[in-house]
């Protein structure tokens, strides 16, 4: 009865009473400097050379940055530390996909480590409802080198034969643990030039593990011109092979990179001619993801408005619950609130990727969401917007 309920409520991505009702005043004026400094793209690019200098040269900047930008994209320095950001976020119907955001250096000592504080966040969930999904990213559990040698069909050493059969033990053991536990997985897509051995892993763990279940979801990235019929051709194996295919879908996150290593090494780069290109792709994945609901669970990773108020339109003109368990909305923490919470408000399944980590281990993290922030057109103004609108919203409700 209370999701018949909850389905009633409109749906505006415009309201900021239920966008910012888990944020005091004070979180809301946080974020409101917080966007403005992001804004500033001179600020952006000269932050990380001149905080790690700081920090080597021992300034005090640690409790600066967690009392900041930390405290408003992280959600604790440790999955216990975590416990307070899920409860506020599961108190307005959000989930929480606890990302592990520590960059290391490319050691089996890291590696190990990696998976064994991942395998941590699934045991985690394994008894908190709040807690749908874990992640992780294929080079936090191998070299990027060694991922690059194999995708690009170069023999390995004896040496390297061996490193990688390590990788797949730990990416093997993350995925069986989440069938055991009952957890959804995430696959994080990377770089073009290692994503086709990543993608290989993916298939090989979903035909594996999603039998009965949507368990483990690959990564799409649609600004990618190839990666729709990637998405195609994986259902059509799915059904083949009698599997569930799981799929996240996301616009990208390394264009810039992508091109420039296209550029500088002499051939075509895998990203879309333009914008429209990728929004195009993003929505007939949708409509494809929808098409094909029985064998398919799909999370849109978006903080594109028009795509997501396609997909809650599409579900309700064909009639599908708005807690579909193999539909998933999902932002990042910090971000796009507007849509997260007036999307749980109308009952929909949404989980915010929340980052965690020591201070000092998460910042290489933390730079690069600041830098994608003020890549992505429009963004950070939007924010800001919003927020100013609840400021002044509260104000007149004094």
């Amino acid at each position: 009865m209370a999701q018949q309920t909850q389905q009633q409520n409109e749906l505006s991505f415009e309201n900021t009473e239920i966008a910012f009702r888990g944020k005091s005043n004070k979180d809301l004026n946080r974020a409101y400097w917080l966007f403005k400094i992001l804004a500033s793209n001179f600020l952006t690019k000269i932050g990380p050379p001149v905080t790690n200098f700081a920090i080597h040269i021992g300034l005090p900047i640690t409790g600066i940055i967690r009392n900041t930008i930390f405290k408003h994209f992280c959600g604790g320095e440790s999955i216990a530390g975590c416990a307070e950001a899920v409860d506020n976020l599961a108190s307005q119907g959000v989930g929480t996909i606890l990302d592990y955001s520590v960059e290391g250096e490319d050691s089996e000592r890291v590696f190990n480590e990696t998976c064994q504080e991942i395998l941590r966040t699934v045991e985690y969930a394994k008894d908190n409802e709040n807690i749908p999904f874990s992640v992780f990213k294929p080079t936090g559990l191998g070299r990027f080198d060694l991922f690059v040698k194999i995708n690009g069909q170069e023999p390995l050493t004896e040496a390297e034969e061996t490193e990688y059969m390590q990788v797949k033990q730990r990416v093997e053991q993350i995925c069986r643990a989440c069938h055991e536990a009952g957890v959804k997985v995430l696959i994080d897509a990377e770089h073009s030039w290692i994503q086709d051995v990543i993608d290989d892993l993916a298939r090989e763990m979903m035909q594996k593990y999603n039998q009965d279940a949507v368990i483990v979801y690959n990564t799409y990235q649609l600004y990618r011109h190839d990666k729709l019929a990637s998405l195609k051709a994986d259902y059509y194996l799915a059904e083949t092979a009698g599997f569930f295919l799981g799929a996240k879908l996301v616009r990208g996150a390394y264009m810039e990179i992508e091109r420039k290593r296209a550029d500088k090494n002499g051939y075509a780069a895998p990203i879309q001619p333009d914008k429209s290109a990728s929004d195009r792709d993003y929505d007939h994945a949708i409509h494809f993801c929808l098409d094909h609901i029985d064998r398919v669970g799909f999370m849109a990773g978006t903080h594109n408005e028009a795509s997501s108020r396609l997909l809650a339109e599409e579900m309700d003109k064909r009639q599908l619950l708005h807690n579909h368990p193999h539909v998933h909305f999902a932002q990042l923490l910090g971000m796009s609130d507007n849509l997260s919470f007036n999307l749980a408000n109308a009952g929909y399944n949404v989980a915010k990727y929340m980052p965690y980590g020591p201070v000092k281990a998460v910042m290489p993290y933390l730079f690069r969401r600041a830098q994608e922030n003020t890549s992505v057109a429009g963004q950070t103004g939007r924010e800001l917007s919003l927020i100013a609108k609840e400021k002044k919203r509260r104000k007149s409700t004094k």
